[in-house]
C-alpha cells in the first residue's frame, strides 16, 4: 500500500476509533470485509490487507485495472488458514506487496462452494494436491495460473515477486498458460450422456463391493490408511447393501466402524458431538474442528444402524451428538450455525489446536478423586491414550462389560460412574475459553441436520426430535425459501442472502421428503417437490442430463461445474438421483424416474474402480434392482400405524398415509370407514390390506 494511502487509512481509523463508544477495541486497518457476514471474513476484516469479497464487480474492476486477481480461500474452523494469516496477512511487509500488485479476494468456501470448486480443481492440475487455505493467483478475468495452499511469509513473498514480474514480462505465456488450465479445468468435470449401457446390474454391484473391501480396516474399522475421515455415506451405503443383501461379514464391518468411531477421540466423550477427522489409524487424536454437516450424517447413520440393531452404544451417540448440537449450534430461530473452531485460546492465551478438549492425568486425578482408576481404563490415561505434552484424548478401547468385570462392579454401576465423571469434566471444561463459533446457517448443512433429526425422530422414537426438526423446517420455510422456490445459501444476523447451489435444494428436498414421511403433512411434500420442480428448470444441462451446480440465473464463472463424486458430503447429483427415484414413486407420470436412470447411466462408469467414491449413487442401484416398497396406510390411526412402520429400517420403501383418500395416486381409494389399513405396494401394484405393522414387514418379507 503506498504510504499515502496508509496514511490517510490510519488517519481515518483514529476519527472512527474517536468516535466509538467506550470500551470497544479500535483496529488499526479496516478493509471491505467488514461488510460481510461471514465469520471467517469479518476474521479478515482487519488485516492491512486490502480484502474484498468476491462479486461481479470487483471482476470487472480487475479487468479495468488490468490487475491480476490473488484469490484466498478458507473458512471459519480452519487451522492452517488462522496460521496463515497470522503470518502473512497481518503482516504489513506483506499487505503492501499484495495491495500494490494485486486485487486481493477473500472467499469463505463454505458461502461460495462453487467457486471453492473450480479453484481447488486447478490447484491440483497445478500441483497434485490441494487444501486450505487455497491461495490462487488468477488473470483479471478469472482464469487460474498459479496456486498453493499454507505459506510461511518469506516463501509466500519471493512466489508474489516471481508471479509480478512473469506477468509483467512475459504476459502473452501467462495468458496461454491460463487459457490451457482453464480448458484443462473444463475438460475434467465433463459428463458424457451414457444412452448404450444397460443400467448397472446386481452382479457388477457384488464386484465393485467386493473389490472395495479390500480396504476396510477389520480391526479398528475404516479404512486401512491414516487420516481417517468418517465418511457417513460409505457406512450408510453398506448398511442397505448388508442388510438388503444378507451380507453379515459387511455388516460387521460397518458394526466395527461405528463402535470404534464412537469409543474414539474422534467422539467427544465429555460433551458429544464428532469432529471432523481422525489423524490417525484409530480414530484417536482428531483434528478438533467440528463440523454441522459431519454431525448432522453422522445422527443419521447412527439411528438407521440402531434401527438394524439395537446397539444401545449407537442410541447414545444419537442422544449426545443432538444434544452437542442444540447446546452449541442452534440459533433461537431454529436454524443450525456451521461449526466451531478447532482452536481455542489455552491456559497463556494463545490459541492452539484442541486446547478445549484435551486433559493432563494431573487434572484428571484432582476432579475424579477416588473414580479416577477406573476412569483411567476407561478411557485408556495411558500410553494409548496420550497425544503430546502430556495431554491426553480420552478414547476408549474395550466395552462397558470387561472393564465392569475386572472392577468386579456392575456394568449399571460402572455406566453411573462414567456419567458422573463426564458430568465433572463437562462442567470443568465450561471454565476454559470456548472455541470460535462459526454462527452462519447454511441451508445444505441444515438440510443434513434436518434429516439426521428425522431419522433419529423415525428410529428411537423421541417426540422431542420430532419437534426440534419441525422448528429448523420452519426456519428453513420461512427465511430461506423465496416466492419462486428458489432458495438462499446464507442466513447471518438476521438476513438471508446468496442464491442457493444445486446442494441445497438436493438436502432440502431430502430432508422435507423424510420429513413428509414422518408426519404425511402434505405441506412438506409439497415444498419438497416444488423445489425438485425449480432445480429441474434451473439447474439441469439438457444436453448431458446432469445437474449443474449453479443455475442458470446466477453470474456465469469460467465454468458451470456438476459435481458427481461423493466426498464427506454426498455429490448434489447423487442427492438428486435418491430424491428422483423416490418422487417417481409418488407421481408416476412425471419423468423424474427416467432423468434418476440417465444420471446413473452416466456416471455408472467409474463405480468399478471407486464404489466408495460413489457410495451414495449405489443407493439407486439397489433401489432398481430389488422390490422397492411404497406403502399407503389410510385411516383414523394412520399416524399411530406409520410411527410403528417407520421404526423399521427400510430402505427401499417410501411412506404416504392420510385418514381418508389423499391426493396421491398410492392415497386414492384405498379409505374404509372404520378401518385404518396399511398397502404394501411395487409400482402401484398392491397387496390386500393389513392393518398392523407385523402386517407390513409380513409382506414385505412375502414379496423378496
Amino acid at each position: 500500500m503506498p504510504k499515502k494511502a496508509l496514511l490517510v487509512l490510519a488517519l481515518a481509523t483514529l476519527i472512527l476509533s474517536c468516535n466509538q463508544k467506550p470500551n470497544k477495541v479500535s483496529h488499526k486497518y479496516t478493509n471491505a470485509l467488514i461488510h460481510e457476514t461471514s465469520p471467517y471474513l469479518l476474521q479478515h476484516a482487519h488485516n492491512p490487507v486490502n480484502w474484498e469479497a468476491w462479486s461481479p464487480e470487483v471482476l470487472e474492476r480487475a479487468q479495468k485495472e488490468d490487475k491480476p486477481l490473488l484469490i484466498s480461500i478458507g473458512y471459519a474452523a480452519c487451522h492452517w488458514c488462522h496460521v496463515m494469516e497470522k503470518e502473512c496477512f497481518e503482516d504489513e511487509e506483506v499487505a503492501q506487496m499484495m495491495n500494490e500488485n494485486f486485487i486481493n479476494i477473500k472467499i469463505d468456501r463454505e458461502e461460495r462452494p462453487d467457486v471453492d470448486q473450480i479453484y481447488m480443481d486447478a490447484i491440483q492440475m497445478l500441483s497434485g494436491n490441494g487444501g486450505w487455505p487455497l491461495n490462487i493467483v488468477a488473470l483479471p478475468d478469472g482464469k487460474p495460473f498459479w496456486g498453493a495452499t499454507y505459506l510461511p511469509k518469506d516463501n509466500w513473498i519471493k512466489s508474489l515477486e516471481q508471479i509480478v514480474q512473469l506477468y509483467k514480462n512475459d504476459r502473452a505465456r501467462v495468458t496461454q498458460y491460463a487459457t490451457d488450465l482453464a480448458g484443462g479445468i473444463h475438460a475434467i468435470n465433463l459428463v458424457e450422456t451414457d444412452t448404450e449401457s444397460d443400467l448397472y446390474s446386481l452382479d457388477q454391484l457384488d464386484a465393485a463391493v467386493n473389490q472395495w473391501s479390500q480396504h476396510f480396516d477389520p480391526n479398528l474399522g475404516g479404512y486401512q490408511r491414516a487420516p481417517k475421515f468418517m465418511m457417513p455415506n460409505n457406512w450408510d451405503f453398506l448398511l442397505h447393501y448388508a442388510t438388503t443383501k444378507n451380507k453379515p461379514e459387511l455388516l460387521e464391518q460397518v458394526n466395527t466402524t461405528l463402535t470404534r468411531m464412537a469409543y474414539g477421540g474422534v467422539y467427544d466423550h465429555v460433551g458429544g458431538g464428532f469432529s471432523r477427522y481422525a489423524v490417525d489409524t484409530k480414530w484417536h487424536v482428531p483434528h478438533f474442528e467440528k463440523m454441522l454437516y459431519d454431525n448432522g450424517q453422522l445422527v443419521s447413520l447412527y439411528a438407521k444402524a440402531y434401527a438394524v440393531t439395537k446397539n444401545e452404544l449407537y442410541k447414545q451417540v444419537v442422544e449426545e451428538t443432538i444434544g452437542f448440537v442444540q447446546e452449541e449450534l442452534l440459533d433461537e430461530n431454529g436454524g443450525f450455525y456451521s461449526s466451531l473452531d478447532a482452536d481455542s485460546l489455552d491456559e497463556h492465551g494463545e490459541l492452539e489446536e484442541g486446547a478445549y478438549y484435551v486433559w493432563t492425568e494431573e487434572q484428571l486425578t484432582q476432579l475424579l478423586g477416588d473414580d479416577f482408576p477406573i476412569f483411567k481404563e476407561y478411557y485408556n490415561i495411558n500410553a494409548y491414550g496420550l497425544w503430546e505434552e502430556g495431554n491426553y484424548v480420552l478414547i476408549r478401547d474395550k466395552g462397558d462389560e470387561a472393564i465392569a468385570q475386572n472392577h468386579t462392579i456392575s456394568v449399571t454401576e460402572l455406566q453411573d460412574k462414567m456419567a458422573k465423571c463426564l458430568k465433572i469434566l463437562k462442567k470443568e471444561r465450561a471454565k476454559r475459553s470456548k472455541p470460535r463459533l462459526d454462527d452462519k446457517i447454511l441451508t445444505s448443512w441444515n438440510g443434513l441436520m434436518l434429516k439426521g433429526l428425522v431419522d433419529a425422530y423415525r428410529y428411537l422414537g423421541n417426540e422431542a426430535y420430532l419437534e426440534l426438526a419441525l422448528k429448523n423446517a420452519r426456519f428453513l420455510e420461512k427465511e430461506m425459501i423465496k416466492e419462486d422456490h428458489s432458495l438462499f445459501r446464507n442466513h447471518k444476523a438476521g438476513k438471508s442472502n446468496i442464491n442457493a447451489f444445486l446442494e441445497d435444494y438436493a438436502s432440502v428436498i431430502e430432508a422435507y421428503l423424510a420429513l413428509y414421511e414422518a408426519t404425511f403433512d402434505d405441506a412438506w411434500l409439497n415444498h419438497s417437490k416444488k423445489l425438485l420442480d425449480y432445480t429441474k428448470q434451473h439447474f439441469r444441462d439438457e444436453m448431458s442430463g446432469m445437474f449443474f451446480f449453479t443455475s442458470d440465473e446466477d453470474h456465469s464463472l469460467i465454468r458451470r461445474s456438476i459435481e458427481t463424486n461423493d466426498n464427506v458430503i454426498s455429490a448434489s447429483n447423487s442427492i438428486m438421483a435418491k430424491n428422483l427415484v423416490k418422487f417417481h414413486k409418488l407421481y408416476t407420470k412425471e419423468d423424474y424416474g427416467d432423468i434418476a436412470r440417465q444420471m446413473v447411466k452416466n456416471v455408472q462408469k467409474d463405480f468399478d474402480r471407486s464404489a466408495q467414491g460413489f457410495a451414495n449413487w449405489l443407493h439407486v442401484i439397489l433401489y432398481e434392482n430389488q422390490n422397492f416398497y411404497e406403502i399407503a396406510l389410510v385411516g383414523d390411526n394412520y399416524k399411530a400405524l406409520g410411527k410403528e412402520v417407520g421404526a423399521q429400517y427400510l430402505p427401499n420403501s417410501i411412506l404416504v398415509g392420510s385418514k381418508q383418500d389423499g391426493n396421491l395416486e398410492l392415497l386414492k381409494n384405498r379409505h374404509v370407514d372404520g378401518e385404518t389399513l396399511a398397502y404394501v405396494c411395487i409400482e402401484g401394484t398392491c397387496k390386500l390390506p393389513v392393518t398392523t405393522s407385523e402386517g407390513v414387514m409380513q409382506q414385505i418379507q412375502s414379496f423378496q
